[in-house]
């Protein structure tokens, strides 16, 4: 097996660990809200307007998604206090418990994959990975949290 087919064996076998990760999380809200959450989270509160570019979303079409996050009790909407022209958006207690939940998921069903091999495999997998991200240009993290990661 070649480099690049060997790194998309991987990346399948990643993508199923945060399909895993993720999908109770899909039964409150859905992989797009899910995204607004991730964002919030590692964004911490933001204007209506910069969360909806963030996202690249239509500004109607986010606010009506964004009606169903508060509504459910993912975040919260109020006004800033440095402007009252300004709607911030910030994650609830529910909203970060679930970002977390899918996170520390994700992080244990990684940890139990790892600790099948043996330390000089998990180093030599460490090792791999980091030059993969380097070579690649890794995105940015806010770049990965558009996309839920």
């Amino acid at each position: 097996m070649n480099a690049a087919d060997a790194t998309l064996l991987a990346s399948r076998a990643l993508l199923g660990v945060v399909a895993r990760s993720v999908s109770s999380a899909l039964e409150f809200v859905t992989l797009p809200q899910f995204r607004v959450l991730v964002v919030l989270s590692g964004s911490g509160p933001m204007r209506m307007g910069a969360l909806a570019e963030r996202l690249h979303a239509n500004q109607s079409t986010f606010s009506r998604s964004m009606d169903k996050i508060v509504s459910g009790g993912w975040a919260q909407r109020y006004t800033s206090p440095d402007s009252r022209r300004e709607v911030l958006i910030s994650l609830t207690d529910a909203g970060q418990a679930l970002v977390d939940e899918v996170t520390d998921r994700r992080h244990r069903e990684i940890s139990t994959i790892l600790e099948r091999l043996t330390p000089p495999e998990q180093n030599s997998v460490r090792a791999a990975l980091e030059l993969f991200a380097i070579a690649a240009d890794e995105y940015s993290v806010e770049e990965l949290l558009v996309l839920g990661i």
